[in-house]
């Protein structure tokens, strides 16, 4: 019942959480048709990859100005621009032109995330519980329902653009109901407080383990489950697809657990099932195996990221709220910026089950900083 009355209280941000993860969830599963269609080698198309990180993180380093910009309809102009947005990488062959394509998509996906969580936070602020994890579980059931859509789609033989299409009106359809009016708070009368650098890096350096590792499931997955394992395009799109439904499975528990354990308990176990998980995947068998590893390491990191976002809401003060969660998000979604390209060379050099051993190394690294968090003083 809290999980339903949270996503109630956050309807809205609630709805472009589902619009950006559709969308997602789309792209990965086509993964394997759209690096065919290109030629591009494992290494060549996640330096591609670039392209969305360059975008999304130049929007981010934008977005608190585009906010206080657009006001009530932020989240609604991010929508507009992802469904346009999203009609472009699947119809090119030429490997800069995607790069092009998929810049122009991570700049409307990093303005709508920053907008969505900055208003998660605020209504966090406002009813003074925990939100978070709820939002971004309806990201990955929107993810995981997108990339079942694709396995149908692929088996039908159905080519990416009329199934970006499809969502974009989904999208555009939605638009009404992103309309959020926002809250300013100004600052304290006296605050004299310093800029909050060691929350906004450690709270990032989180956030950007979770999503680099969330990043390179999404991107690789698929074909690992393929060209690893011999799996066919429906089964290779199961991949993308379990880690979606297990990670909404994660966040909507991890809604119930947020309302009852402080954020650095849960994100240190949550780091350590993750990387069981992605042991597991790297050392699959057959697809089921990896479908395993893929659940469990979802299960895991669903929940690192929303709580180092919202942590790094409790840890400054008020009105620096959304510049924070902005440049927390800087950091985290630069983890889009550096896993493709690292997972493609790691792949090239060692093969994809080492590149998912490595993923599993570097969500331990969260313990350390999850620790070093706790000491930080909340807001």
């Amino acid at each position: 019942m809290s999980i339903l009355n949270a996503l109630s209280l956050s309807r809205r941000p609630a709805t472009a959480f589902v619009v950006v993860g559709m969308f997602w969830g789309c792209f990965a599963a086509y993964v394997p048709v759209i690096k065919a269609q290109l030629g591009a080698s494992d290494a060549l198309f996640g330096t591609l990859l670039l392209g969305s990180a360059t975008g999304l993180v130049s929007a981010m380093w934008l977005a608190p100005r585009a906010d206080r910009l657009l006001g009530p309809r932020g989240m609604q102009v991010g929508a507009a621009m992802l469904a346009v947005a999203w009609l472009l990488p699947g119809q090119v062959t030429v490997p800069l032109l995607f790069a092009v394509t998929m810049a122009f998509v991570g700049l409307a996906s990093g303005l709508l995330d920053v907008v969505m969580n900055a208003r998660v936070s605020e209504l966090e602020a406002r009813h003074n519980r925990p939100l978070m994890n709820a939002n971004h579980a309806m990201f990955s059931v929107a993810y995981a329902c997108g990339a079942l859509v694709v396995g149908f789609a692929r088996e039908a033989g159905l080519p990416p653009l009329p199934v970006f299409a499809g969502f974009g009106v989904i999208a555009v359809l939605a638009l009404p109901l992103m309309r959020m009016d926002v809250t300013y708070v100004a600052a304290e009368d006296g605050y004299a407080g310093k800029y909050p650098l060691w929350p906004i890096v450690i709270c990032g350096a989180i956030v950007l383990v979770a999503f680099m590792s969330e990043a390179t499931v999404e991107a690789w997955s698929a074909l690992h489950v393929e060209r690893t394992l011999g799996g066919g395009a429906a089964e290779g799109a199961l991949g993308p697809a379990m880690l979606g439904l297990t990670m909404a499975v994660g966040r909507f528990s991890g809604q119930a657990v947020a309302e009852r354990l402080r954020e650095i308990p849960v994100v240190i176990g949550a780091s350590i099932i993750s990387a069981v998980g992605a042991v597991i995947a790297a050392l699959a068998a057959t697809p089921l195996m990896a479908y395993v590893g893929f659940g469990i390491l979802g299960l895991g990191v669903s929940v690192i990221g929303p709580m180092g976002l919202a942590l790094v809401g409790k840890l400054v003060a008020p009105h620096l709220r959304t510049e924070a969660i902005s440049r927390t998000a800087v950091i985290g979604f630069s983890g889009f910026f550096f896993a493709p390209m690292l997972m493609g060379l790691l792949s090239d050099a060692f093969g994809l089950r080492m590149a998912f051993l490595a993923v599993a190394v570097l969500l331990l690294s969260v313990v350390p900083a999850a620790i070093f968090a706790k000491r930080l003083p909340v807001r």
